[in-house]
């Protein structure tokens, strides 16, 4: 059985953190559910680091759905999570609840989509259709990038009450976690004290019940971006290029394949194999 939404929940004030990885594809998402990771975040990240994108404006639901089939195809016990993408969600209470139950379709537990107190009403009615909802304010890179670009949230007493009131509102449209992105780490410690859901924090300090990055970030495969809350555990990009190059030089010199990497014939069919062909 696989973690469900009332397991993150119960993990408020456990005194146990709650542990979130972006996951886009089948291969990578085995090892993070092996790993024991506690949700699996389907993220639309995946247009820049797997598709090769500016920014995530460009994904589409087509997209969002492929990637989440494949992550679910991986899943034995984490919680599964997909990004709304831009434009999925906004224009319409409609299309939000149509657009969510196709990623639940694909594979996801719970959606997750970017904005405060306007979304309220569009959250509490996904919610209201029986599909979990994780929220996620402060930096929202769908919107924040186009207005404000990469910066901190948060750090004015007028901002952080805002992220507050966003944070309460929330909850009370029924979200069961809530994201926190590159926000005062003293305003993050108010919200997590403030709501009763779980926050999820990415770049915003110690105090919330969890933390998410982008897998590529922390293990060293994107280099586009190096955020300074990302802890790099890995630098895979250097030992896959210098894998690749070694690869190169073996079959350029003729070292790959050997005798070891070869399949052959039983001997009494590749005569009756020469003798077909010299007849």
């Amino acid at each position: 059985m696989h973690k469900t939404v009332a397991d993150i929940v119960s993990k408020k004030n456990s005194g146990k953190k709650i542990s979130v990885i972006t996951a886009y594809d089948y291969s990578m998402a085995t090892l993070c559910d092996r790993a024991g990771i506690d949700i699996l975040l389907v993220g639309d990240s995946a247009g820049m680091v797997m598709l090769g994108y500016e920014n995530t404006i460009p994904v589409t639901m087509d997209q969002m759905c492929l990637f989440t089939e494949a992550v679910s195809r991986a899943r034995q016990s984490s919680l599964i999570v997909a990004d709304l993408p831009f434009m999925s969600y906004q224009a319409s209470i409609t299309d939000a609840i149509a657009n969510s139950g196709r990623l639940v379709k694909a594979g996801a537990d719970a959606v997750k989509l970017e904005g405060g107190r306007p979304m309220a009403e569009t959250i509490q009615a996904i919610v209201d259709t029986g599909i979990p909802v994780m929220g996620h304010i402060g930096l929202q890179p769908q919107t924040t990038m186009l207005s404000q670009g990469y910066k901190v949230q948060g750090k004015t007493a007028e901002a952080a009450l805002r992220l507050v009131e966003d944070a309460k509102a929330l909850e009370e449209a029924g979200v069961f976690s809530i994201t926190l992105e590159m926000v005062s780490h003293e305003v993050v410690k108010i919200i997590t004290e403030t709501v009763h859901v779980p926050t999820i924090g990415i770049g915003s300090g110690t105090s919330c019940d969890g933390q998410v990055l982008v897998i590529h970030d922390m293990l060293g495969m994107y280099d586009k971006l190096k955020p300074k809350f990302v802890k790099r555990y890995l630098s895979l990009s250097k030992d896959i290029q210098d894998a690749l190059e070694s690869y190169k030089k073996d079959v350029e010199d003729g070292k790959f394949p050997t005798k070891e990497h070869l399949f052959s014939m039983e001997k009494s069919e590749l005569e009756k194999l020469r003798k077909e062909i010299e007849s």
